[in-house]
């Protein structure tokens, strides 16, 4: 079945039922089209494209009429964690405080607690899943430095392994608990490889197992993050990196 999940604002997986083959000389330049119909078969093999007929104007128009109807983005309340929604990518902000991570590596055991932890910015997308620290509090503006995110299981760039995690397979406001959920409750293994994700002078280790014993009780030490060269406008422009 050649299946397609549309992801915010749509709510379930569509199928192709048609196609369009356009024909063009080779100096460029469409001058004929055809509309295909396409069989779904039940058994599993591929679909397959049917036998074509001329695309008319009046097909055409009514084709365009309903992409343009069903693409248009319905309204719906956005929290005020809500940073930037596209068609490929939601982006928000986790306010700082205390939450519950997991850890399982040999440096530091199997071992759990209710830490701080600093203000970040969540990024699904479908390119991958990724997160961010910041220095301040508040609600970040399109100006705010990104800081490396603290955290094992990541990689240049904010990039997060999902690995084993539980995410959700859409990419919509709805969403964004789960993300959350399988970002915090999945256990932290390892640090990826790349640049250093906290400016501990012993290490990620030894800040993680300060921050397990309860050094860090009430507020996460925010002297240990380190800065990108990447501000949140970087990130929601596809720009981070460049």
């Amino acid at each position: 079945m050649i299946g397609l999940n549309l992801g915010p604002g749509h709510g379930s997986e569509v199928s192709a039922t048609s196609a369009i083959l356009l024909y063009s000389q080779k100096t460029g330049g469409v001058i004929y089209g055809t509309v295909h119909p396409v069989s779904q078969p039940s058994d599993g093999d591929r679909a397959a494209i049917g036998p074509g007929r001329p695309i008319d104007r009046t097909a055409l128009l009514s084709c365009l009429g309903e992409l343009s109807a069903n693409a248009a983005p319905k309204a719906e309340f956005l929290p005020e964690t809500v940073l930037a929604v596209s068609q490929s990518a939601v982006t928000w902000w986790c306010r700082p405080g205390l939450r519950r991570v997991f850890f399982d590596c040999r440096e530091l055991g199997k071992r759990t607690a209710i830490v701080p932890h600093p203000g970040l910015v969540f990024h699904a997308a479908t390119n991958g899943f990724s997160v961010f620290a910041l220095q301040r509090d508040g609600r970040p503006t399109p100006d705010s430095v990104l800081q490396e995110p603290p955290y094992f299981n990541t990689w240049d760039a904010g990039k997060i392994c999902i690995g084993s995690a539980q995410v959700p397979r859409r990419i919509d406001i709805q969403s964004i608990a789960g993300w959350e959920s399988g970002f915090f409750e999945s256990a932290f293994t390892h640090p990826n490889h790349g640049g250093k994700r906290v400016n501990h002078p012993k290490g990620e280790f030894a800040f993680w197992k300060a921050m397990l014993d309860g050094e860090y009780p009430a507020e996460f030490p925010k002297d240990f993050l380190i800065p990108m060269k990447a501000t949140l406008a970087d990130l929601i422009r596809g720009k981070l990196g460049d």
